[in-house]
């Protein structure tokens, strides 16, 4: 189609096989999180865990933890709130800090991730919960929704009785932060992180009204994106924190089972990245974009590749990042820009970066 190629001759300089320098790639970042910023309301020690999603009417919502008493992850901290930020322009401009998720001290909502449903138009803002002078140590899962493109948000829904089996009440768990996906046929898909039973697929085939366990566990896996291929597969994307690489997963029959391998061509250090589909390049099929610190030891180089083949071959990548870096998420917008959000320098700023279609086309790149 006409205008495929139109998106295929702008991007394709953004997503070249060669490693560019930021300048070079045209990207403009913009910090959204600090412990300087003007809008911090309390004493913040830091934000961490960035999630982001384009909305239905394509604003951007920029979701994260804010950390208070110190920067120590849920389990060993008793006040982290759910705040974000949306632009209604792109990514150029952001609006103010909004605070969704604000309990009490000795009560922590952390982990924030999201999916955006284009049937209904809801966007889902789930975070993992811990109350810990009631049930310290247990963890809970609740969701959030959204009818208005993030401008206001449902009290939560706890579901936990619905995805964790009464057995794992005392296990390490946790739903992965970034982003889930909805699948073409309208089916709601995240991973949830058992650190005693594997890695499980959350589904709801109701649009969001309920939520069930995939029974089948996928090893070796920890925080994880799951995607559907344009072939109609499952693909999961993991860290896994041990042997410096990503490790992928697929599965074609919706989750039953799961053919593993690991991914040298994704060096990766233990770190949470993201994956997700894009369609404005790579032929009707569109291509997928991955992002994360692409180093086997260390958080650091701050990666964007793509591939053309449905995640066998990558390419060498564009650097959003060239030094420290922490986990990252990723959207992609109608104007075929990209946005990625994620930590650097020590955790202690969180950044978008908005990545323009490029001007030249690398003929070589659809082959």
């Amino acid at each position: 189609m006409a205008w495929r190629r139109i998106f295929s001759v702008l991007t394709a300089a953004v997503l070249s096989a060669a490693s560019v320098s930021a300048h070079e790639s045209g990207i403009r970042r913009q910090v959204l999180f600090d412990v300087d910023s003007e809008d911090t309301a309390r004493a913040v020690s830091c934000y961490r865990i960035p999630s982001i999603t384009a909305a239905p009417d394509g604003s951007l919502i920029a979701a994260i933890d804010e950390r208070v008493p110190s920067c120590g992850d849920l389990k060993w901290n008793r006040d982290i709130n759910i705040v974000l930020r949306r632009s209604t322009d792109g990514g150029r401009t952001w609006g103010p800090v909004q605070r969704v998720a604000d309990f009490p001290d000795g009560q922590s909502a952390s982990d924030p991730s999201m999916i955006t449903d284009t049937v209904t138009g809801t966007v889902f803002l789930f975070y993992n919960f811990m109350d810990h002078d009631k049930a310290g140590d247990v963890y809970f899962f609740h969701v959030m929704r959204s009818t208005d493109n993030g401008l206001s948000w449902s009290d939560p829904v706890d579901i936990t009785a619905q995805i964790a089996p009464p057995e794992w009440e005392n296990d390490f768990k946790f739903i992965t932060s970034g982003q889930g996906t909805q699948t073409r046929d309208g089916r709601l898909l995240h991973t949830l992180v058992n650190l005693q039973k594997g890695l499980h697929l959350i589904e709801s085939t109701d649009g969001g009204l309920t939520w069930h366990l995939l029974p089948t566990a996928i090893v070796p896996a920890d925080e994880s994106k799951v995607i559907e291929l344009p072939d109609g597969r499952w693909m999961i994307n993991s860290r896994v924190n041990e042997g410096g690489m990503r490790w992928i997963h697929i599965s074609e029959d919706k989750g039953r089972t799961w053919t593993s391998a690991p991914a040298p061509e994704l060096p990766d250090p233990g770190c949470n990245g993201a994956i997700v589909h894009y369609p404005y390049f790579g032929g009707d099929d569109g291509c997928l974009l991955f992002v994360n610190a692409a180093d086997s030891q260390y958080r650091r180089n701050l990666t964007l590749r793509y591939s053309l083949d449905c995640g066998r071959t990558w390419s060498e990548g564009v650097t959003v990042v060239d030094g420290d870096c922490g986990y990252s998420d990723v959207a992609v917008l109608s104007s075929g820009e990209i946005v990625v959000f994620y930590e650097r320098d020590g955790y202690s700023v969180n950044e978008a970066a908005v990545i323009a279609p490029h001007q030249w086309y690398d003929d070589t790149a659809e082959k």
